[in-house]
């Protein structure tokens, strides 16, 4: 690997309103806004969730003229030695921590790492070919330095940004200013025991799966991870019936992928996150990855998984507040043997269905068959859009022993999916034929 990640630090938002994406954050999933920079020509607000942190960008207009950190961009490979920025409350830079011009639609475009050495990672990939949109910088204020670069990935409009902080003190990031309680305050909202991101999902077109695991493998030092145990290792996770048509390969970055996913612990503040890389089998038909293709104009991030201790209690608070989830049909809580699996798992199946949770026990790879008494289950549920197009969402996830992803999950959730967009679809061609205007579901 050319670059040694020890943690993510953040996942960034480049979007039109920060207003209306940032009050969503809030109000209907829970975060809660802690740090923000507010400057001419940029704005950026910082979310936080245990463990898991946005940063949401508002995207400058085309008319603006301004675009983050296009001082810093450069197309040559030779090392430079990392210019010294001062952010002060009064800095009128450019937004921080990112790259990104215009982009026509909202987007999670941001996958920040922490990293041992800027400088000497930076080296490293530049003599593998990376491109990169912000060369090594290094920002400081009164609380310390923060050294940086920003990396273009393999994966469309998706970046890296590569941060190092341990030589700073400060809450956050230098240039951002702190907002309501000390970090150091524990959360009192226990209704979304949201602890860290599970996984970041990225759609890509067909037969590219390869060239992005071998990119983030040489690169970063990625491992193939397994998602079922009836994978195959060169094909991926496929499902190619019954009107599906999907490619799963999942990859990690983390070393320790014998000991499964483990949450925060006295030696290890943060856990690490998945990668999964989803791909259309475009002989079913036009489906929800091939929506987002088109609507996106670029692959990129679908989905990001957020893991809750309880997710009936953090998806009963969201629906409260606002949240709409995707539902199967109620079949699926009713079918033979499902009923069972829910309640030995301790679990009811009328509070699961009134917000579309589904369960799945795990078949984990290379594990000894087990008993459904003391076989690990995965809890999930899908969130419906949360920006005008049919491109990202979220995802609710709680592991009680299950590592992977569970297969009848994957078929509930890709038909739930599925059958809201061919609703929508309809209502769009209604809307044509008859003229009317219809209201929109979220």
């Amino acid at each position: 690997m050319a670059a040694r990640l020890t943690r993510l630090h953040h996942i960034a938002l480049n979007v039109s309103n920060a207003d209306k994406v940032s009050s969503d954050l809030v109000f209907k999933f829970k975060f809660r806004l802690f740090a923000a920079r507010l400057i001419d020509g940029a704005k950026q607000l910082a979310f936080r969730k245990g463990a898991a942190v946005f940063i949401v960008n508002e995207a400058p207009s085309r008319s603006s003229g301004v675009r983050m950190n296009e001082n810093l961009h450069i197309t040559d490979s030779q090392p430079r030695d990392p210019p010294l920025v001062h952010v002060g409350k009064h800095s009128h830079g450019k937004c921080l921590y990112d790259f990104s011009a215009h982009y026509p639609v909202d987007t999670v475009n941001n996958v920040c790492f922490e990293v041992e050495d800027v400088e000497r990672s930076c080296t490293a990939l530049r003599q593998l070919g990376c491109d990169f949109m912000v060369p090594p910088t290094t920002v400081h204020d009164d609380c310390g330095y923060v050294t940086y670069s920003v990396v273009k990935s393999i994966v469309g409009n998706v970046l890296h940004t590569l941060i190092d902080r341990t030589k700073y003190r400060g809450s956050f990031l230098p240039g951002f200013d702190g907002v309501g309680n000390d970090l150091s305050v524990p959360e009192t909202d226990t209704s979304c025991p949201i602890t860290h991101f599970d996984h970041i999902t990225y759609v890509c077109p067909k037969n590219t799966t390869h060239q992005v695991m071998r990119w983030y493998e040489k690169l970063f030092g990625f491992q193939r991870f397994f998602i079922d145990s009836d994978e195959n290792v060169d094909e991926g996770f496929v499902i190619n019936q019954e009107g599906i048509g999907l490619r799963l390969t999942a990859m990690e970055y983390w070393k320790c992928s014998k000991a499964g996913i483990t949450l925060p612990s006295v030696d290890k503040n943060e856990p690490d996150c998945k990668f999964v890389i989803a791909e259309s089998l475009s002989e079913q038909g036009r489906n929800q990855v091939d929506t987002f293709l088109e609507q996106h104009g670029a692959p990129g991030i679908q989905h990001i998984g957020l893991y809750t201790n309880n997710i009936v209690s953090t998806a009963h608070a969201m629906a409260d507040a606002g949240v709409q989830f995707f539902s199967p049909p109620q079949a699926y809580y009713t079918q033979v043997g499902k009923r069972q699996e829910i309640e030995e798992a301790g679990h009811n199946p009328q509070m699961l269905a009134k917000h579309g949770i589904l369960l799945d026990l795990s078949r984990e790879p290379s594990s000894p068959p087990a008993s459904s008494e003391n076989r690990g289950y995965l809890l999930q549920v899908f969130t419906k859009p949360i920006f005008a197009e049919d491109t990202f969402f979220l995802e609710l996830i709680e592991r009680r022993g299950a590592k992977g992803f569970g297969e009848g999950n994957i078929r509930a959730l890709w038909r739930s999916v599925q059958a809201h967009m061919e609703k929508q679809e309809g209502d769009s061609q209604g809307e044509e034929s008859h003229k009317t205007v219809q209201t929109s579901q979220y």
